[in-house]
Parts: C-alpha cells; structure tokens; sequence
C-alpha cells in the first residue's frame, strides 16, 4: 500500500513538473511572438507609410502593437502564476479591454477606407462599436470590483 502511495506522489511530481514546463514554453512562445510581430509591424509601417499613406500605415501598426501588448499582457500573467501559482483575474480583463479597443480602432479603420457604405454596413459597423464599447465598459467595472474586493487571507507557515 506505501509502494502505490509513493508511486502516485512521483507520478504527481512529473505531472506538475511537466504543467511548469508548459506553461514556460508557453510564455515564451508568447514573448518570442510579441517580439517578432513588433518587429515585422515597424518593418510594415517604415515600408509602406508612404505607399499607403501615413494615417492608414500608422492604424495598422496600432493595431499590430496593441496585439504586441495583449501578448506580453499574457506572458506576465504566465510569469506570475509560476512565481506565486495563483492565477489572477485582472490581466484578463485587462487584455479583454485591450482587445475590444483594437478591434474599435479597426473597423474604424475599416470604414474610413469604404469610398461608398450601404445602410446596412453602416448599422453593423455601429453595432459592432457599440458591443465592443459595452464590452469595455463591463471588463472595466470588473476590474473595478477585482481591485476593491477584501483582501483575501493568506496562509501562514509557523
């Protein structure tokens, strides 16, 4: 009986051992991305701003340094969990808001490009603002409510 006991215990030290393992590879699959489409952004952006127009060139590389932030967003969070092992709420929020902002400044974007809109694609661009600034505002009351929450007790070792 002691035999299966330490076997199930070594079985569980390599399954968490390898959990960290994948969530270090994650984040630095996270970090070496960010990195690699800030690069190719700034590339784009010096190549194309004046083919394309500074202002067009200029809201592609926001939105393409916008997803650079929600990706080292992530990784902190990935650094975090394996510092302290407690997944916190907040930098999802946070890259919920981010997200919901990137995809407001690309449809309008978007429409600044139309040179004619018919009423519907008007209203489903309307739409489309309007769902993801109610977003925004959802995700910034729960990082609102996340902040003010009692501090939870910790456990202490005697």
């Amino acid at each position: 009986m002691q035999n299966r006991k330490e076997l199930m215990q070594r079985w569980c030290g390599v399954m968490e051992w390898l959990d960290r393992l994948g969530y270090m590879t994650a984040g630095f699959s996270l970090l070496i991305l960010g990195m690699l489409i800030f690069t190719h952004a700034w590339y784009t952006f010096i190549m194309k701003a004046n083919q394309a127009g500074l202002l067009p060139s200029g809201l592609k590389l926001l939105n393409d340094l916008l997803l650079v932030i929600i990706l080292l967003e992530l990784f902190r969070t990935v650094i975090r969990f394996l510092q302290t092992e407690v997944l916190d709420l907040e930098p999802y929020l946070a890259v919920g808001i981010i997200a919901c902002t990137r995809r407001v400044l690309t449809a309008s974007a978007e429409l600044s490009h139309l040179t004619a809109m018919t009423d519907t694609q008007f209203y489903q661009y309307l739409m489309d603002v309007g769902l993801n600034v109610t977003v925004i505002m959802v995700l910034t009351i729960g990082v609102f409510l996340v902040r003010k929450r009692p501090a939870q007790p910790t456990a202490t070792s005697s």
